[in-house]
């Protein structure tokens, strides 16, 4: 009998993960390869931010912490969701975690049951299927077509709510595809739930604050007030503010869940770490100016990636309105062959393909829960990213005979 608890044997670890550490140890060997799988922003903490820091340690603000997030951080948040989304909250509506994952899992442990359905639309971030799978509830994958740039349309939540669905997810800007919802967009969504009461909100707003070409973010609860007492706001300050190894995330919401989550917190990590909290606060204070020049930077890495993948045989590419990731189909290569004789059969075939022929490291489509497709992430160098693109381009070039899709 194996000591492994059988709930493991419904999930499967991060593949975005597994990438990262996949290119790690092929860089360890001498290869030289170019990694387009994490999502982690190049850019560094602002200074103001790693000051706050150093001032918490210079004046001892390293003890243990409420739980859930020092007064400081939960007023600072507070304000940003005031500022920026239009959203009232107190203390006791705030949570405070070890990253947006955490906030996300104690989530969902906190409030499914056995057999409570929740709805995820697909392509997703890898690890919502799994929390919920931890949390002995059911994933339901909607999947999302490209033609609407991979958003959920309301005629498809409409078709998958059922009186078992406990919670819908939406990610806006989108990991892996970078698509996000407008105000009519996400207003033809909160109609839909406004229809069943039943349903709560959970929103992924990680990358609210990348996007591009003049777009204006929204999130449920902005858009339809009436949703407020069931939608649980995520957030965090991992991707906008190049703080990923600090690790904090946030939620605002109803009292209960909020309460429910600090038990489950409790119990596990208690409270995050009190300098990145310290950090976190002066992060969403402080001076916002920065942001500006650093999403102009990741626009323009954006446009060069859409036009040069859109150049490699076989691949089509939509450019997106946020994040900074895009989501390449690669249906015309399925059912050519590698020069080695191999035939590419599936979106994964595809990216270890890259991998070995050219030294490029993507994530398949089928980690996210919709082929034939793959994720790349734009958040390095321009030099780094048109050499990867001409790399992408050059083994494309190479595969022999005709296409499935064609």
């Amino acid at each position: 009998m194996s000591i492994i608890a059988d709930r493991l044997s419904r999930i499967k670890p991060s593949p975005t993960l597994a990438v990262t550490s996949r290119v790690n140890e092929l860089k360890a060997q001498g290869r030289d390869i170019i990694g387009l799988g994490a999502g982690e922003p190049d850019f560094d903490t602002p200074d103001f931010i790693k000051d706050a820091a150093k001032t918490a340690m210079d004046n001892g603000q390293t003890k243990y912490t409420n739980v859930d997030g020092t007064p400081e951080l939960k007023d600072a948040i507070i304000e940003k969701f005031k500022r920026d989304n239009a959203l009232t909250y107190e203390r006791a509506q705030i949570s405070v975690g070890t990253g947006g994952k955490q906030v996300l899992y104690n989530a969902l442990m906190a409030t499914v049951n056995p057999g409570d359905e929740v709805l995820i639309p697909a392509p997703y971030w890898v690890s919502y299927p799994d929390m919920t799978l931890l949390a002995e509830g059911t994933p339901v994958s909607i999947p999302c077509k490209e033609e609407n740039s991979f958003k959920l349309q309301p005629e498809e939540l409409e078709a998958a709510i059922t009186p078992k669905t406990k919670w819908v997810i939406i990610n806006s800007p989108s990991n892996p595809t970078g698509g996000a919802y407008s105000w009519d967009e996400m207003k033809a969504l909160t109609d839909v739930l406004l229809k069943h009461p039943h349903v709560y909100v959970m929103t992924d707003d990680m990358y609210e604050h990348l996007v591009y070409d003049g777009f204006k973010f929204c999130t449920p609860a902005e858009v339809e007030p009436k949703l407020y007492d069931r939608t649980l706001t995520i957030n965090g300050v991992s991707k906008s503010y190049s703080m990923t190894g600090w690790r904090i995330g946030y939620a605002g919401g109803p009292k209960d869940i909020i309460k429910a989550m600090a038990k489950i917190q409790s119990q596990s990590t208690s409270n995050p770490s009190s300098i990145s909290q310290a950090a976190a606060a002066a992060a969403l204070n402080g001076d916002q100016s920065f942001l500006a020049p650093r999403n102009d930077a990741f626009k323009s890495r954006r446009d060069m990636v859409v036009k040069m993948l859109n150049d490699a045989d076989g691949i089509t590419c939509i450019k997106p309105e946020g994040a900074f990731y895009v989501y390449p189909s690669c249906a015309g290569v399925i059912g050519k062959t590698t020069p080695e004789g191999k035939k590419i059969e599936s979106d994964e075939d595809f990216v270890t393909y890259l991998l070995e022929s050219e030294g490029v490291a993507c994530v398949q489509g089928e980690a996210f829960g919709l082929s034939p497709n793959f994720r790349i992430s734009y958040a390095t160098s321009e030099d780094i990213l048109s050499e990867a693109c001409k790399r992408i381009q050059s083994a494309c070039a190479a595969l022999q005979g005709v296409a499935k899709a064609a």
